[in-house]
Order: C-alpha cells, then structure tokens, then sequence
C-alpha cells in the first residue's frame, strides 16, 4: 500500500493520482515536508499524459501561490525531470563530434554553450539572446535552445524562421539530425516542440491558468544536451530570480555559468546601466556563486536607453536587423549593435575564451588581446573585441549561411 505521502500510481495505462501531495502543498508544504523530488515526480508526470487536466492545473497553481515553484531545488529537479522526458538524443554521437570539432582556447575546452533569457520582462527589446548565439558561433559551439514568442511579439524561433533569402526549417533539426548539424556548423538551434513533445499536454491548461507557471521558468533550464553543455549565460527577469537560478545550475552541476538580470527587471545584460550577474566560480569546496555587479563602461560601451533598443517590432522587422547585424550593414555604436555587442562578450567571458593571452581568430584580428579585467574578474572588454571580430570578419554570417544551408539539406 503506497504511503501517505507519497504519489499514487496506477498501473501504467491509467492516469496516475496526485491528490496526497496536492494536499500536502496547500497552504504550507514546508510544514508538511513536501520535497523537491516528490515535485519533480509529479511535474514528470505531465509529460507523458499521465495526470488529468484538473490536477494539472491545480499542482501549478499551488507552485505558484506557494512560491515552490521558485525554489532552486524545486527548478533543479523539474528541469531534470522535463530533459529526461524530452525527444531521446544519441548523447555519445554529439559528444563526439563536439569533440572533434570544438576549438580549444583560453579556458575554453570546446564544448556546447548555450545563451537564453526566461523572457516575461515586458521591455518587448530586439531579440538580444538568439542575435548573440549566432555571434558566439564563430569560436563556440553554441545549442540555443528557444521557441516562439509566449511573451513578446518576437521569440527566437519566430525570428529566425523569418530570415531572407531563406530561412532554417527548424522542425527538421532533430534527435536524429542534430549530429549532423555540428557537423557542418558550429551553431544549432534546438526548437522546443521538437524536443519536448510532451509539453504539448500542458500547454492548453497553461494558457487557461491565465499566470505564469513554473514551465515559463523550466525552459531556459531544459536545454536537452544538457549533459553536453560547458557553459551557459542566462538572464532573468526578476532580480529575486538570480540567486535562485544560480543555485539551481549549482545543484544541477553546472561548473560554467552566469546569470543576469538588469536593473530595470531586464532579462539581459542592460546596455541602459547596471546588472546584476550571479557567476559559478570554482571555490574551495567544489562550485560556488559570486555575485557583482556590470554597467556597459566595463565593456568600454556608451549606455543606450532601453527606448533605443526596444523597437517592439515583428518577426520580420526583427530578422531585418538580424541581418543587417550579421552582414556589417549597423554603424559601430549603433544602440542594438552594442546591446548585442554586451551580451555576446559576457558569453566570451563565461566560456572561458576571453583568458587566453594571444589571439588567432582568423582573418582581421590583430592579435591584441585586452587584458584588462573588470567586474567578477573577467575580461569583459576583450569580449567585445572578439564579438566585433565576428560581425567585420565576415565569419558571423558564413557561420549563419552554414547553418540554414545544412538544415535545407535535410528532407522535409
């Protein structure tokens, strides 16, 4: 006989009951000593169909009037969960080829990195995260993970399915095709549907909840080569969300990553002012979290007003300026040139590139790497000269070109 505390399952073709821990949850799952894994269960669950609709719904809502479902542990273990129902991947295959092709430098080993912001900060700026991956590209191996727009006019899938001459079909990167991709390029972009097909069961209670509920905070952790991953940078739209989503990467064993969340609640790093970055560093008893804080001037940057960068524009609109971005077409101190410029350069530092001491990046580098160290310790002004290196080199737009030409070869 299952335990009280426990969640009750039936046999496997029946829907499983979660009404013991339901109860538990309200009004205070601390005092009834509810736990991360007995969530993470539950949220599991969702995946494969298995709970009804209304206790669905119910278990979001009591995460989210609790406050569990921003808990780091609660994250940490739900995410898991959420990556070991996603679409199966042949792990060792893209580990081997991420060792094959990874170009080692600095602090960097040559594994995946991955850039994304939890989104939901209402500023509607120009899509920074997605623009910056594809810069990284030029020296990272990047695995963005995104999908289309939930709170904003332009997601990162709609953005790039909306890109001229000819846009990446993004549904045919998948488990089976994602190898070789990296193959090819260093950039792949993992859309969410395809990888978690399981939230589709979800989704509709989540749009009927009418609040956000963990899942908008589950995604940006549920990057499916997880396993793969060296280093991530990602931004939160709350500061309270910082500390947490630090220490759920912490929990998860994450060794390389930096949060952000400008000032003005912004789920990037602010071209406007300060922001505040949460970073795993390598402490005495295994990873720890530092925290400091950023402003544009660390960066060698002008500030911009969040008005200079936040066009509020669609899909299209958007993907002009991605290209303009890519093939050298913005002036130098253009305001989104430089937002992309800030973020693309901390996802330089994270990785670990930017420690190197000589510079070969290719044609148009001059070799002069700036040493200078700021904030958290890091080269952050050194990161730019790379990223202004990908967009006047040329190599930011072969590395896109690579990319929609290698997704257009698979079959529809």
């Amino acid at each position: 006989m299952a335990q009280p505390n426990s969640i009750l399952a039936q046999d496997q073709a029946a829907l499983v009951d979660i009404r013991p821990l339901l109860q538990r949850l309200w009004p205070d799952p601390e005092k009834e000593l509810v736990t991360s894994h007995e969530i993470a269960e539950a949220i599991g669950h969702i995946f494969t169909n298995s709970l009804s609709p209304v206790q669905t719904g119910s278990l979001l809502t009591a995460l989210h009037f609790t406050g569990w479902d921003r808990r780091a542990d609660v994250l940490a273990k739900s995410s898991a969960a959420m990556r070991q129902a996603s679409a199966k991947i042949d792990i060792e295959g893209l580990k081997a080829v991420v060792a094959k092709r990874g170009r080692k430098e600095g602090g960097y080993e040559g594994g995946l990195c991955d850039i994304v912001g939890t989104g939901g900060d209402s500023h509607n700026t120009f899509n920074i995260s997605t623009t910056s991956s594809i810069l990284a590209s030029t020296l990272l191996l990047l695995s963005k993970h995104g999908n289309r727009a939930s709170t904003s006019k332009s997601g990162s899938a709609d953005l790039l399915l909306s890109m001229t001459p000819r846009a990446p079909p993004l549904s045919r990167i998948t488990p089976q095709t994602i190898t070789a991709v990296y193959d090819h390029t260093n950039y792949a972009f993992l859309f969410a549907p395809v990888f978690h097909p399981g939230m589709r069961y979800v989704a509709p209670i989540r749009k009927e909840l009418g609040w956000r509920t963990i899942f908008n905070l589950l995604g940006p952790l549920a990057n499916p080569v997880d396993v793969a991953i060296e280093a991530r940078m990602l931004g939160v739209a709350r500061d309270d969300l910082g500390p947490v989503f630090a220490e759920a990467l912490r929990i998860a064993g994450a060794k390389k990553g930096l949060v952000v969340c400008g000032t003005e609640q912004l789920d990037e790093i602010s071209c406007a002012g300060p922001t505040l970055c949460w970073q795993l560093v390598k402490g005495v008893n295994g990873t720890e979290v530092e925290h400091f804080t950023l402003t544009p001037e660390d960066f060698g940057l002008r500030r911009h007003p969040l008005s200079t960068v936040s066009p509020g524009k669609e899909p299209v609109q958007n993907a002009a300026i991605l290209r303009r971005i890519l093939q050298n077409e913005m002036p130098d101190d253009d305001p989104i040139l430089e937002f992309v410029l800030l973020n693309t350069a901390a996802l330089f530092v994270v990785s670990g590139i930017c420690d190197a001491d000589t510079s070969s990046m290719g044609e148009g580098d001059d070799g002069q790497v700036i040493q200078e160290r700021g904030p958290g310790g890091g080269r952050w002004k050194e990161g730019v000269r790379r990223a202004r290196w990908a967009i006047k080199s040329g190599e930011a737009w072969k590395m896109w070109e690579s990319f929609v030409e290698v997704t257009n070869s698979f079959p529809g």
